[in-house]
Formats: C-alpha cells, structure tokens, sequence
C-alpha cells in the first residue's frame, strides 16, 4: 500500500509518502513541505496548494491519503486556514476517487510513538527509527506529514479490510 499523508496548514503543508504494509518494513519514498507566503490572498494560497497536491498525487500515485483531522486549538486564529487547506486536500482525493482517511494527532502519536501526548520530537525521533532514516525530517510538518503515512498503513489498511469484509457480508445478506 502507499500512501500519502497529509499535514495540513496554509503557510506549510506537510507532505509525505510512505509504502508497505502491516508485520513489514515501511519504506519512504518521497517527502516535502509545501509552502505559501502569508502576503499573497488566501484564495491564492488555496490555488497554490491544490496545484501542489495534484502534482504529488499524479507522481506519487498513492492508493490513499490520510489527512490530519483539525481540531480547535486555543489558538484560533489558525484553525480556518488549516481547515481550509484540509478541506483542499480532501477534494483533490476524492477528485480522483482515492480512499481518504481523517486521523486525529493523538491517534498518530499514538500511532508512531505509543503515546498519544508524545511531543514533536518523540514522533520526528520514531518516523526515523520506523522508516530508517539518517535523521529526522525537517521541519516537523514533514516528519507530521509521514507519520500521517505511517499510521494509516498501520491503522487504516486493516481498517479498510474490516469495511470491505463487512460490506460483503451485508450483500450477501
């Protein structure tokens, strides 16, 4: 399976691939921030980053994509924007008829780390020990953005065979 994770946000949006499967080593096969800068208008922004999450699906070509669910932070002058690019990313999924998947922060952390209050390094520190890496990906919307992977593969695939089996049982009923 590979998939692309998302983490989304207007200025930086985390994005990151990952392949395998569930019992067998991940493996990285490309990551990247996306950036905008804060003096252009939001709509252009928005542009921006859908023409830079099509060019990643039409290289990549992932057979899914987790996306960070937003959440209310106290901070609220951030959450628009990052639902906004969320919502983005969501449509250009879809566009393409890919399964998309919402994972929470603590479900990744968990995920990756354990712990679901694990900080920004615990999870940097385990995406690289998980895909084998020299080092942790800079900044930490890329290392969000694999772990985003990283949990869906884990989580998801099984996920997604539980549905299937489920659906096929409802037809046959």
């Amino acid at each position: 399976m590979r998939v692309l994770g998302i983490d989304p946000g207007l200025t930086r949006m985390g994005m990151g691939v990952v392949e395998g499967s569930v019992g067998r080593p991940l493996t990285l096969v490309d990551v990247n921030v996306l950036r905008t800068s804060s003096q252009l208008p939001v709509a252009e922004r928005l542009v921006s980053i859908e023409i830079g999450i099509d060019a990643w699906l039409d290289e990549h070509r992932p057979d899914a994509v987790a996306v960070e669910r937003v959440f209310a932070r106290s901070d609220s002058s951030t959450i628009m924007g990052t639902a906004q690019a969320s919502a983005i990313a969501l449509v250009c999924a879809a566009r393409r008829g890919l399964p998309v998947a919402l994972h929470t922060p603590s479900e990744v952390k968990a995920a990756v780390s354990g712990n679901g209050r694990a900080d920004k390094a615990q999870v940097g520190a385990m995406v690289t020990r998980i895909l084998r890496l020299d080092a942790p990906p800079k900044p930490a919307d890329a290392a969000d953005a694999l772990a985003l992977a990283i949990t869906h593969i884990w989580r998801g695939g099984a996920q997604s065979r539980l549905d299937a089996a489920v659906a096929a049982a409802r037809s046959r009923a």
